[in-house]
């Protein structure tokens, strides 16, 4: 069994999270797992050759300007912060 530490999940996906452990009468690591597995496209238990599949209604519908957009609004994300690896 792997074991993975994740920060920086914010208040609100911590909250979501303990709402569904709460819930599902589950621990908080189980709940994790489930929405991760669900993000990951292997909610059945296949394993998927993608993330997810919830962005897919937008394939092909923006103009490449449109895109370009995305891209620029969505460029800080590719740094990484140091800080927060401390």
């Amino acid at each position: 069994m792997n074991q993975l530490t994740v920060r920086g999940l914010g208040d609100e996906l911590a909250r979501t999270i303990r709402r569904l452990a709460n819930r599902d009468g589950t621990s908080l690591n189980r709940a994790a797992v489930k929405l991760m597995r669900r993000g990951a496209g292997l909610e059945d238990g296949r394993e998927a050759d993608v993330v997810g599949s919830s962005l897919d209604h937008l394939i092909g519908t923006w103009s490449c300007a449109e895109a370009d957009e995305i891209d620029r609004a969505l460029r800080h994300f590719e740094t990484i912060d140091e800080a927060r690896w401390e």
